[in-house]
């Protein structure tokens, strides 16, 4: 069986469950490994472009006006990888392809494959998402294995808020800067998970714009911000947009040292093991005096007031 996945969450799934044999056709923000083992079915016209929050979300939202995409199925790639499946996405049409733009192409090919849309809007979704994924390879033991392990994990987390009598904080995490985006979908029951709670999420639907006078009003006590498809390094570059702001140094989270800025993938990338390594990661950013992150997990997110390192 061939399969092809055009969702990185899919893609990192399929590595974790050692089911990569299977897949061939990947998209161009998929994990490296996989970028460096599989052929590439899917591009971006940005591609290679460096540009601010405020550029890319000016881009899209025009694109999006006229009817347009921002991505593309290389055809070529298609056909000579003939997959028997393809995995697509409908959570975000911003974000990635989605299945429409994919059923163009795939729709061509000699032998039209089965497309199977993994579209989560919360944190057990991804869970049965994995299960979908494993049971299209024929793998279930190897899926249920996978998710039982990793609930295993947010499991440890819960039962110390229990034992310690943990008090939830309020947190605010931010999925973009420039203009700003609350959580939704499955970050909400994440940071729930790591012992807080976002007043100004949308748990199980679609991050949207907030004004910043709600978040002033807000004032929460921890602040996360991971952009979606950042990195840490390209988060700092854009935080000029938020410490311009008035009241920012006088937000809460701020003045007690309390900003955390994070590598998107641990939030914006709905694959199940990543998830849980942000639930771990927020428990850290939370509860310090209770949680520590696992140490490969040590650089995936830092400290606003260290982040100047970073600024180079």
């Amino acid at each position: 069986m061939i399969v092809s996945s055009f969702m990185p969450a899919v893609t990192q799934m399929i590595y974790d469950m050692g089911l990569q044999d299977y897949l061939n056709g990947v998209t161009f923000e998929c994990p490296a490994v996989a970028l460096a083992e599989k052929q590439v079915a899917v591009r971006y016209k940005l591609e290679g472009q460096t540009l601010t929050s405020e550029e890319i979300n000016t881009i899209f939202s025009r694109t999006k006006a006229e009817g347009g995409t921002l991505y593309y199925v290389d055809e070529t790639v298609l056909e000579q990888i003939a997959p028997e499946i393809i995995f697509t996405q409908d959570v975000c049409d911003v974000c990635q392809i989605d299945t429409e733009c994919v059923a163009t192409s795939a729709y061509k090919l000699p032998h039209i494959p089965e497309l199977i849309s993994i579209t989560p809007n919360s944190l057990e979704d991804v869970f049965d998402n994995a299960l979908t994924i494993a049971n299209a390879l024929g793998k279930e033991e190897v899926g249920i294995n996978y998710v039982k392990t990793l609930k295993e994990r947010t499991y440890n987390i819960i039962d110390l808020q229990r034992a310690k009598r943990i008090q939830p904080k309020s947190v605010l995490l931010l999925e973009w800067i420039d203009p700003l985006f609350n959580c939704g979908h499955w970050i909400p029951h994440q940071i729930a998970y790591a012992g807080g709670i976002d007043l100004l999420s949308h748990p199980s639907g679609d991050s949207i714009v907030i004004s910043w006078d709600n978040i002033v009003k807000y004032d929460p006590e921890v602040l996360i911000i991971a952009p979606c498809g950042y990195d840490i390094k390209r988060t700092v570059k854009d935080m000029r947009f938020l410490e311009k702001r008035p009241e920012w140094s006088d937000l809460k989270a701020v003045k007690s040292n309390r900003v955390f800025i994070s590598d998107f993938d641990m939030f914006t990338q709905s694959s199940a093991g990543t998830l849980v390594n942000g639930i771990e990661c927020l428990s850290a950013m939370i509860h310090p005096e209770f949680y520590k992150a696992p140490e490969h997990l040590a650089s995936k997110f830092l400290n606003y007031k260290d982040a100047l390192v970073f600024d180079s």
